[in-house]
């Protein structure tokens, strides 16, 4: 890629795509092609074929999708298949149709099998049943991972699929009902420590293991692949993350600490611990000359100063 080359990065707005474009940004890309959901409906089949034709982007990073957690995905399995599937649909035949010269498209963990061996391992997709809490999404996304693949066997494309672990960092979602682990224990430390509480409750047993990537990393190893490797290289698609992992008590009493949270952490036992363990096998990645540079320490710091910075206007 080239410094001004037209970029389309689709999602600039979310966790990964804002993060994907901060990346571009400082490296002194300057020809971003940026769209609102407002501006630019990418489920609307004859919007994102208008788009193209009209832009003209010569590299396209497909970070748009419609995400949720275990409740959301539980909940509305159909949209969340359905509105993926159009994205990805959408967004990669019309790249194809306007000679964009590479894509990357990014999918989820959440693609391999409930019981895969751990760490996972790229070929392990595929190989049993998928977990049905968010099998739909989870459908989508491998169906997303092997357009690309299809593409490039059929038509000679430069498609790459990059699967990420557990993420988190600036633009994160703090909603009481739909975000993740790790900033919902940060909001929860941080509205007992405003309140004076004395104990803070954490669902579980806090023994299950969980990997988190800073989500500038991500937007590192994007920017990274782009710029000096080829679908040869990746292959069906590849793995992203720290290949780390910590228990959910040792997260916790990182965020009490970070947070500044004086009073008692207790597990409620009776509420679901999830998967056991999920850590993605990295060393493909670190093969090719890539690997995470930020501590999960380091990075949570970092996103608690931005939680206090916007605290008015997310929550």
């Amino acid at each position: 890629m080239q410094k001004n080359s037209k970029i389309f990065v689709a999602g600039h707005r979310g966790l990964v795509g804002s993060a994907i474009k901060k990346k571009l940004e400082d490296k002194g890309y300057s020809n971003l092609i940026l769209r609102t959901h407002n501006e630019l409906d990418l489920t609307n089949s004859n919007a994102v074929k208008l788009f193209f034709e009209e832009e003209k982007p010569e590299y396209v990073i497909l970070s748009a999708a419609k995400v949720g957690g275990i409740n959301g995905n539980n909940r509305f399995p159909v949209e969340f298949f359905t509105e993926n599937m159009k994205i990805q649909l959408n967004v990669i035949e019309n790249a194809y149709r306007n000679n964009v010269k590479k894509l990357l498209f990014l999918g989820s963990s959440c693609i391999y099998p409930k019981n895969a061996p751990q760490p996972m391992k790229e070929e392990y997709l595929l190989s049993s049943e998928l977990e049905k809490t968010n099998e739909m999404y989870a459908l989508a996304k491998i169906s997303g991972l092997k357009l690309c693949n299809a593409y490039n066997r059929e038509y000679g494309t430069n498609y790459i699929s990059v699967m990420p672990c557990n993420l988190y960092g600036l633009n994160d979602n703090y909603d009481k009902e739909n975000a993740h682990v790790l900033p919902m224990l940060i909001r929860r430390f941080h509205e007992a420590k405003e309140a004076g509480l004395k104990e803070v409750t954490v669902w579980g047993t806090g023994k299950p293991l969980r990997e988190f990537m800073y989500a500038g990393d991500l937007a590192d190893a994007v920017v990274y692949l782009m710029e000096n490797k080829s679908a040869e290289d990746i292959g069906e698609f590849i793995n992203i993350g720290t290949g780390k992992e910590v228990t959910i008590l040792e997260l916790a009493n990182m965020i009490k600490e970070i947070v500044g949270f004086e009073g008692k952490l207790v597990f409620d036992n009776t509420k679901p611990d999830g998967t056991m363990r999920k850590l993605m096998d990295v060393s493909r990645i670190n093969a090719l000359g890539w690997q995470a540079k930020t501590s999960l320490k380091e990075g949570i710091k970092t996103v608690y100063q931005d939680f206090l910075e916007n605290k008015l206007i997310r929550l």
